[in-house]
């Protein structure tokens, strides 16, 4: 997520740059009028039915996605699986957008496991080309696109997917937009507009990193019962492999023992609720991915008490994902994001797929 100020800033790198269509404030017709222009200037270019494998190399790693359209199903329905609860506010600003483009300008991230599946071999063979692009993106990441244009590897891509529920990674907010666009304008099961453009990672990649999220509250009571710490980095070590979080108040780190299976949860549930009583914990709540700074926060006074976790297990995301169960908001973080303005997917709801 661009954060506000910087915008402006991606504007001036380019006249056409994507966040012209993907934050336009709240001009949205101003978006929807950019992308016609664009189509009809040949800044964009209309591929054939295709589908995509991205990569990104980054801090010695190398991440592999399919980028393909991937058809939206309700939640009931047990094929794609949120794993994040979520508020109203982004959602109503993402279905305007939605409304006056009739595009999905970004694709949605999902995992999926794909072991024996066969996907990973295709993936394989065709990164095995010439990329038709590649380019340099933010955080020092190195990028490559390839198209898949061919009807029998499509083919190929859909039986493989088709068994498989999908967990959305990165997107909930947009993802109950798309179904709430695509229950307004309608159209046949196989219309463009019921599907969403979306990018998927095998839960197999060696490259595929999910980072914690830490929490610092704004206001409560001391925690005790934990087992010290003399420092933020033998805290963070000493959360390896355990179920357990990290509290630090007053210059004093700790490590607190918990009960159950995913540590987030088990720290909502038995520490930050307790805390909070019948307050709610968004209201009292601020996040940030790194650490030192949540330890800043309190010592500025900005927050009362900072709390650490370690990088969630994403198989038991998945497996409570099935289950029905969801995590308290902001319990993944997935890197690095894909860039946006690889691929847009038009959703007319004559055309079908």
């Amino acid at each position: 997520m661009i954060p506000e100020p910087e915008v402006a800033r991606y504007e001036a790198l380019s006249p056409y740059n994507v966040v012209r269509l993907t934050r336009p404030g709240s001009d949205y017709d101003r978006a929807a009028r950019t992308f016609h222009e664009w189509m009809a200037g040949g800044i964009l270019v209309a591929d054939p039915q295709s589908m995509y494998v991205h990569e990104v190399r980054f801090e010695g790693r190398r991440r592999r996605d399919l980028i393909a359209a991937l058809r939206l199903q309700p939640y009931k329905d047990r094929v794609v699986l949120p794993h994040e609860r979520t508020h109203r506010g982004p959602k109503e600003d993402r279905l305007a957008l939605l409304r006056a483009t009739g595009v999905s300008l970004e694709p949605l991230w999902f995992v999926y496991e794909g072991r024996g599946s066969g996907l990973a071999q295709i993936i394989e063979v065709v990164s095995g080309r010439n990329p038709a692009v590649v380019f340099n993106g933010p955080e020092g990441t190195e990028h490559r696109l390839w198209v898949i244009s061919d009807p029998t590897l499509h083919a190929a891509v859909h039986a493989a997917l088709a068994p498989l529920p999908v967990l959305i990674a990165d997107g909930h907010h947009r993802y109950e937009t798309a179904l709430a666009y695509a229950e307004e304008v309608g159209g046949d099961a196989d219309a463009a507009s019921r599907f969403t453009l979306a990018l998927l990672t095998d839960l197999d990649d060696p490259g595929l990193q999910v980072l914690p999220t830490h929490r610092v509250l704004k206001a409560g009571v001391a925690v005790t019962g934990g087992e010290d710490k003399a420092t933020l980095e033998e805290t963070l070590a000493a959360l390896r492999g355990r179920v357990a979080a990290g509290a630090y108040r007053d210059h004093r780190f700790q490590v607190l023992p918990l009960e159950g299976e995913v540590a987030l949860v088990e720290l909502h549930s038995q520490v930050i609720d307790n805390i909070l009583g019948k307050r709610s914990p968004e209201d009292f709540l601020m996040y940030t991915r790194d650490p030192a700074e949540a330890v800043r926060w309190v010592d500025e006074g900005t927050g009362s008490a900072a709390f650490f976790l370690d990088g969630p297990d994403l198989r038991l995301v998945l497996k409570l994902a099935q289950e029905g169960k969801t995590l308290p908001q902001k319990s993944t973080y997935f890197h690095p994001k894909p860039p946006s303005g690889m691929v847009f997917f038009e959703l007319d709801r004559d055309r079908h797929l």
